[in-house]
């Protein structure tokens, strides 16, 4: 079976043994994980996203949705995420950028399109739902989708110039494991885009933020927590933006 040009590309990247033997994507994605290796998952809204349903509404309504709840009534909308992570991640023609729980690849895509064809675009992702949506809405395979851990990343040392993780660093169980491994991937001076959570001190705030991690399975970084981490993993001119109970955070890897 030939392999499209991004995906054969995208293989060549991962570790000699995360590597198939004979690789084959019979659903327009790698799959490194198999009927038994979904991730042990968080709480429910992970849960959701494994399911067949969110994929068909999450880029229309349930990510919209839930990010306008997140970051209030005057926070960005979802266009502005997307400028948001293009001015973090700087990607010009030929760079590889890596999509850390890709989704349907709503972002992965317009990477593709910021890279060229000199450049990949890899999106990364455990649901077997999330990446078959992603397949069905990117025209000629332009994206390599790869079912894979997310937090244990299976990509060789300095692969990507470029690593974003948006809406999912607070769902992972290990996310400074994650952030390891988007460390690892990255070359020298690569940049990286997170979107997360983001605990506040005003008190109705601070009720919103509780009630989302009991419930949701979500864990809410303190504001200081997820930048002081990457300054601890050599990333320098680290920039944050809050924006309800959300932030932006974005670095350059400085060795």
């Amino acid at each position: 079976m030939t392999l499209p040009d991004a995906l054969d590309r995208a293989i060549a990247l991962l570790k000699p043994d995360q590597r198939p033997a004979e690789p084959s994507a019979p659903d327009g994605y790698l799959d490194l994980l198999g009927t038994a290796g979904t991730p042990r998952s968080t709480g429910l809204t992970q849960d959701l996203m494994l399911t067949g349903v969110v994929p068909e509404i999450y880029e229309r309504w349930w990510r919209p949705a839930l990010g306008r709840i997140a970051k209030g009534a005057l926070g960005p909308g979802m266009r502005d995420e997307h400028r948001i992570a293009r001015l973090l991640l700087g990607l010009g023609t030929g760079d590889g950028v890596l999509d850390v729980a890709c989704g349907p690849g709503n972002f992965t895509r317009e990477f593709a399109t910021l890279v060229g064809d000199e450049g990949l675009a890899v999106g990364i992702d455990a649901s077997a739902t999330m990446l078959a949506r992603g397949v069905r809405d990117t025209p000629g395979g332009q994206v390599a989708f790869i079912r894979g851990e997310a937090v244990e990343l299976p990509f060789r040392d300095g692969s990507f110039d470029a690593v974003c993780c948006f809406a999912a660093l607070h769902l992972f169980a290990h996310p400074w494991l994650a952030l390891d491994h988007m460390t690892r991937v990255l070359t020298p001076g690569g940049r990286i885009a997170l979107f997360t959570s983001c605990r506040v001190r005003s008190a109705p705030l601070r009720v919103m933020n509780a009630l989302a991690g009991a419930q949701t399975g979500m864990r809410v970084f303190a504001r200081d927590e997820v930048t002081a981490a990457l300054r601890e993993r050599d990333f320098v001119d680290v920039h944050q933006r809050v924006a309800g109970l959300t932030q932006f955070v974005g670095g350059r890897l400085g060795r």
